[in-house]
């Protein structure tokens, strides 16, 4: 069951990832055998470069996971997969069994003007959508392609026009700091040694770039008034207090309200969806549960949470639970379960603190057991749907985002594509051992 290293360095295609670890079939038998096998380390949502991430390089993340013992590593990238074809042979190479997602924000208008807020604190109608287990990517369909085509315009002008503004801002402050939208990607790819193509800037780029210019650019014994003239206010942070500076940078200059605002353009909730099922992807909703206090109005109450969720065709659920009290994580991740999701978890790792890999609950609080063996369970059932897609079978949900597959009851579909799940994770794993 060794995997062909040179085929996936080759090739883009996302089913290379399973190069001899045997058919459908195969797997399928196997999984007869593996249902009791113990729950491995899993972390199903990190970013990757060039995104905005705390890891430098792809390399640098497969090998953080290899060396803490995670078996299974999900990528949830925004707006381009170029760098998966690198992640999913990483990963293959040191038997870890890579998922491949994305991550969408979209807006829901009903809800925003009824002042509803999801799982973003800050803004009403505000979602956003996770895709579990893509594997039509490579190449993307022409669907597909329009879809995300539709966002990335719609974000690289927002961006720009960002970039335009906070350089302006620091015109008006007096400062010798310029930013160009063509200087902050080239900052990407010199970071990241990746392709000025495959860059979609995000808002943490653009301020990570502006905090580095005055760093560079500006005497440390000035940089204090500095900052207090491109703020207005004098900044809490210290001067050499990278992540902070960044931070607030976001804050004074860049949020609603302030001068280097630009107001988002959204794609409706329809318009994710679509693009997760044309990437051939399950639907899932990120829960913020907690990491809000007080919590969204929308994810309040467990039940009708899971009642509108339902309703709006998604059967899967994910937490980060280090945002999240263990209290909190087990409550959302049974009633999540109880009303027959899957739920995965995560830890983004979307900032620059490079903490550990294994998911643990706010301030490092182990997660219960219960929720655990939750979150694996979600695991094992995304890595079958992304397995058996790519092998062009019925997965999790179909193209339209129904169900898939006959079965006795949902629990009945959970725990048999659990097992196959499980099977896939056990012969990757098993090809490296």
């Amino acid at each position: 069951m060794a995997t062909n290293s040179a085929a996936l360095q080759d090739s883009a295609s996302p089913a290379d990832i399973y190069a001899g670890i045997g058919s459908v079939s195969e797997i399928v038998a196997l999984a007869a055998l593996v249902t009791s096998t113990a729950r491995k380390p899993a972390n199903a949502h990190i970013h990757l470069p060039p995104n905005f991430s705390a890891f430098d390089t792809v390399e640098q993340a497969v090998q953080l996971a290899a060396d803490q013992g995670i078996r299974v590593l999900g990528a949830n990238n925004y707006y381009d997969y170029s760098v998966y074809t690198q992640f999913g042979t990483q990963c293959a190479e040191k038997g870890i069994l890579a998922l491949y997602g994305t991550e969408i924000i979209c807006m829901i208008d009903s809800l925003r003007n009824a002042g509803v807020k999801l799982n973003d604190p800050g803004n009403p109608g505000k979602m956003y959508l996770c895709g579990k287990g893509i594997s039509r990517f490579a190449p993307l369909s022409t669907e597909g392609a329009a879809l995300l085509n539709t966002i990335r315009k719609n974000d690289s002008s927002r961006m720009a026009e960002m970039v335009k503004k906070l350089s302006e801002c620091c015109a008006e402050a007096g400062l010798s700091v310029r930013l160009t939208e063509a200087g902050v990607k080239q900052m990407v790819v010199e970071r990241h040694g990746c392709s000025p193509t495959t860059v979609y800037l995000q808002e943490r780029h653009v301020a990570q770039a502006l905090q580095e210019a005055i760093e560079n650019e500006i005497a440390p014994e000035e940089r204090s008034a500095a900052l207090e003239k491109l703020f207005g206010t004098t900044a809490k942070s210290a001067p050499d207090d990278r992540a902070g500076i960044q931070n607030e940078i976001r804050s004074h200059l860049m949020k609603a309200g302030k001068k280097a605002f630009v107001p988002e353009t959204f794609v409706d909730f329809d318009h994710a969806r679509k693009l997760i099922l044309a990437l051939g992807g399950v639907p899932c909703y990120p829960i913020l549960a907690d990491g809000a206090s007080p919590l969204c109005g929308y994810e309040e109450n467990t039940q009708k949470l899971a009642s509108e969720t339902r309703a709006r065709g998604l059967h899967c659920t994910e937490l980060i639970p280090v945002r999240n009290s263990p209290e909190q994580v087990l409550r959302y991740a049974k009633a999540m379960r109880e009303a027959g999701f899957i739920v995965t978890a995560g830890t983004e790792h979307n900032t620059r603190d490079l903490i550990p890999l294994e998911p643990t609950c706010l301030n490092g609080e182990p997660i219960p057991d219960e929720a655990l063996a939750i979150f694996w369970e979600g695991a094992c059932v995304v890595a079958a749907h992304q397995f058996l897609v790519t092998n062009e079978r019925s997965g999790f949900v179909d193209g339209s985002g129904a169900l898939a597959g006959k079965y006795s009851s949902p629990d009945a579909r959970i725990k048999h594509l659990a097992a196959v799940g499980a099977a896939v994770i056990e012969a990757v794993t098993r090809s490296k051992a």
